[in-house]
C-alpha cells in the first residue's frame, strides 16, 4: 500500500507540474492577443466597443481566470485553484459560442479598415509573435480546454480516493467534461451547417431545400442506378441526411453556369424506407442494396465491397 501511494505521489506530483509548465506557455500565448491586441485598441478607440467584443469575445475574463488558477498552482493549492477556476469555465463554452461570429468580423474589419489592417500586421511582426497571427491565437482556449480535462483526469487516478482533495478534483473533471460536450457540440453543428451549405451550393437551382433547422449531414457518394427494365447502369451522385437521401446526376459540362453543379433527380424521405442487401454478404466484388419506398424501390449497387457495406451501414443508422 505505502508503495502504491508513493507511485502515485510521484506521478501526481509530475502532472502538476506539467499542468503548471502548459499553463504558464497558455498564458503567454494569452498575454500577448490581451496586451498587443485588446489593451491597445480601446486606449486608440481604432474599432468600435461592440465590434472588439465581437472579436475578442470574453477573452479578458479567460485570461484573468487563468492567471488566478496559475498563482494557485505555483503555491500547490491545487484544490482550491480549481475549484475556483470551475466557478469561470462557463467563460469557455460562450468563447465557443462566439468564435465563428469573431472570425467574420474580423475577415470583414480586415477588408475595409485600412488602419485596423496595418496595424494587425504591425503587431504581429514582433518579435513575441514568432511569426504567429491573431487568427492563430484566437483558437487557443478551445485547445486548453481539452488539455484540461486530460490532466484533470490524470490527476484524479493518481489520487488516493480518501485524500482531502479527491472530491474537489472529481468535481473538477466532472465541470471541465459537461463544457468541453458542449464546445464539442458547437463545433459539430457549426460543421454541419457548412456540409448542408456546401451541398445546397453545389445543387443547381433552389427547388431543393437542403438548409432545414435539425437536418445533419451524414455522407455522399458516386453509385449505380440498376434500372428495372434491362437498361443501361446509371451513374448517379447520392447524399444521405439524417432525413431525407438525394439522388443527382452532373449537368451539362457545356452549361454557361451549371457546369460543376448537379441536378436534383429525386429526394427520398426516409421515415418510410427499407434497406435491404441483396448481395454483398460474402467476400464478392462489390454489392447491391435495395431501398423501398412507398411508391418505389431503388437498386443500388458498387464495384467496392467496402463501399457498399458502408452505404448499407449509414443508411440503417439514418433510417433507425
Amino acid at each position: 500500500v505505502e508503495e502504491q501511494r508513493a507511485r502515485w505521489e510521484r506521478k501526481r506530483s509530475r502532472t502538476a507540474k506539467e499542468l503548471l509548465e502548459m499553463e504558464h506557455k497558455y498564458l503567454e500565448q494569452l498575454d500577448l492577443v490581451v496586451t498587443f491586441f485588446v489593451t491597445i485598441l480601446k486606449a486608440k478607440g481604432m474599432l468600435k466597443p461592440a465590434v472588439l467584443e465581437t472579436i475578442f469575445g470574453p477573452l479578458e475574463s479567460i485570461y484573468s481566470a487563468s492567471h488566478v488558477l496559475s498563482l494557485h498552482l505555483e503555491r500547490g493549492n491545487l484544490g482550491p485553484g480549481l475549484e475556483n477556476f470551475c466557478q469561470n469555465l462557463e467563460l469557455y463554452g460562450h468563447y465557443a459560442e462566439n468564435l465563428e461570429l469573431a472570425n467574420k468580423t474580423l475577415k470583414e474589419q480586415l477588408r475595409k479598415n485600412k488602419s485596423f489592417r496595418r496595424f494587425k500586421k504591425l503587431q504581429e511582426t514582433r518579435p513575441q509573435f514568432q511569426g504567429r497571427k491573431l487568427e492563430d491565437l484566437l483558437p487557443l482556449p478551445l485547445q486548453r480546454l481539452h488539455q484540461y480535462k486530460h490532466f484533470l483526469r490524470a490527476l484524479l487516478e493518481n489520487t488516493s480516493p480518501d485524500s482531502a482533495e479527491y472530491q474537489k478534483l472529481a468535481k473538477a473533471v466532472k465541470s471541465v467534461s459537461e463544457v468541453s460536450r458542449w464546445v464539442q457540440d458547437i463545433i459539430r453543428k457549426r460543421e454541419n451547417s457548412l456540409q448542408l451549405l456546401r451541398v445546397q451550393k453545389l445543387l443547381k437551382g433552389q427547388k431543393t431545400q437542403v438548409l432545414t433547422p435539425g437536418r445533419w449531414y451524414i455522407r455522399e457518394g458516386w453509385l449505380l442506378v440498376v434500372p428495372s427494365k434491362g437498361e443501361e447502369l446509371k451513374r448517379r451522385m447520392f447524399f444521405l441526411f439524417s432525413d431525407i437521401f438525394i439522388a443527382t446526376k452532373p449537368c451539362h459540362p457545356l452549361h454557361p453556369l451549371s457546369s460543376n453543379k448537379l441536378a436534383c433527380q429525386a429526394v427520398y424521405p426516409l421515415h418510410q424506407c427499407i434497406v435491404d442487401k441483396v448481395f454483398g454478404h460474402t467476400q464478392s466484388q462489390g454489392g447491391l442494396l435495395s431501398l423501398s419506398f412507398p411508391h418505389k424501390t431503388l437498386l443500388l449497387m458498387s464495384s467496392d465491397q467496402q463501399d457498399i457495406n458502408d452505404w448499407y451501414r449509414s443508411l440503417i443508422a439514418a433510417v433507425r
